[in-house]
């Protein structure tokens, strides 16, 4: 059920890196994507890390960098390595060293991963991790990551050409707004995020597909009827 829990105050956690967030991002993501290979070697994990779609920003880290990360990690109790295999395999403790449930560790790794995001673009790039009934949802369980002690989440403030706030994790820190990526509109009209500039390019494919099509057929009738079309201006 969608509906957020009471969760009791938890110790305090230092500030975790960049990579530490990453690492645990990719941890989260892959054990619900890929749970075959669930929990994850030390080149998976890499792999994940370094991945370049569905991140924010793109990384390029060695083997050595991983595993001096998890090693801090697991000294926090973030990370756990099994003890089951041959190959050093790692898994996360999130929920428990947070007191969060699931919903809340869908849209954390989410944030690790791709960075501040409003609540529509969190509850679509969360779908695999977990199904949000509906945006609403999505903010219920922000403001309650929000309202911990420390909080988790901080709403940012709308900048110039965003109809909507994005939210940030804080387990790195404070957010300055300064160094996050400023979405800007081109001559003062609407701005757009990734998913909604993707969704537009797919609309655009398949209108030219439909328009070719269309063209083809009418080139046909015409062709059939004797009837000799005027080819299109390529003028500029």
């Amino acid at each position: 059920m969608n509906t957020p829990s009471e969760a009791a105050p938890r110790p305090a956690l230092r500030e975790l890196t960049p990579l530490e967030a990453r690492v645990l991002g990719v941890l989260v993501e892959k054990q619900h994507t890929v749970p075959d290979t669930y929990p994850l070697s030390l080149n998976s994990l890499t792999s994940g890390c370094n991945q370049k779609t569905a991140r924010s920003p793109v990384m390029n880290v060695s083997e050595d960098e991983v595993l001096t990360t998890i090693d801090g990690l697991k000294r926090l109790s973030l990370v756990f390595e099994g003890s089951s295999s041959r190959v050093p395999r790692f898994e996360h403790n999130v929920n428990r060293v947070l007191g969060v449930p699931s919903q809340s560790v869908a849209l954390l790794a989410t944030l690790f991963l791709r960075g501040p995001q409003t609540a529509a673009e969190l509850r679509a790039n969360s779908a695999r991790l977990h199904s949000f009934a509906d945006i609403s949802s999505v903010e219920s369980f922000l403001d309650e990551l929000a309202a911990n002690d420390p909080p988790r989440v901080v709403k940012l403030s709308r900048t110039p050409g965003e109809r909507e706030s994005r939210w940030m994790h804080l387990l790195c820190g404070e957010v300055s707004l300064s160094d996050l990526p400023v979405r800007e509109a081109q001559g003062g009209g609407e701005s757009f995020s990734l998913s909604e500039f993707e969704a537009l390019k797919s609309e655009q494919k398949r209108l030219a597909h439909e328009v070719g099509q269309l063209r083809a057929m009418v080139q046909r009738m015409a062709a059939e009827l004797g009837i000799t079309l005027e080819q299109p201006s390529t003028d500029a």
